[in-house]
């Protein structure tokens, strides 16, 4: 599958929610449906990694779908609000590049 960028993303997904008279949810209710998303994504990370097996009868969900759910209604959130994501994600890397660039032990480069 071809890669996209961040801006191809918001686009794609603009055009699905824009064929729909309902268009975005208020902020507010995505806010709500992204904490739902992020704890299926916990149920999944804590029946693979932790302490809480899958019962039989539960449904077979994968860390990558929840991921992905996270991703999609993420976009969402910044299309509904004109974030652009690309931009977002360079400023974050900035501070993350500045205000924390001795936080952690760097790998040796040898």
């Amino acid at each position: 599958m071809q890669e996209k960028t961040l801006s191809e993303m918001q686009r794609e997904v603009d055009a699905y929610i824009s064929q729909f008279k309902e268009g975005y949810f208020s902020p507010l209710s995505m806010l709500a449906r992204m904490s739902e998303e992020v704890g299926e994504l916990a149920r999944e990370v804590n029946h693979r990694f932790g302490e809480k097996p899958k019962k039989p009868e539960e449904a077979d969900n994968s860390i990558e779908l929840e991921l992905g759910d996270i991703l999609f209604i993420t976009i969402c959130f910044a299309n509904s609000l004109g974030i652009d994501l690309t931009e977002a994600h360079n400023k974050v890397m900035h501070k993350f590049n500045t205000r924390d660039a001795e936080r952690w032990t760097k790998k040796d480069t040898d």
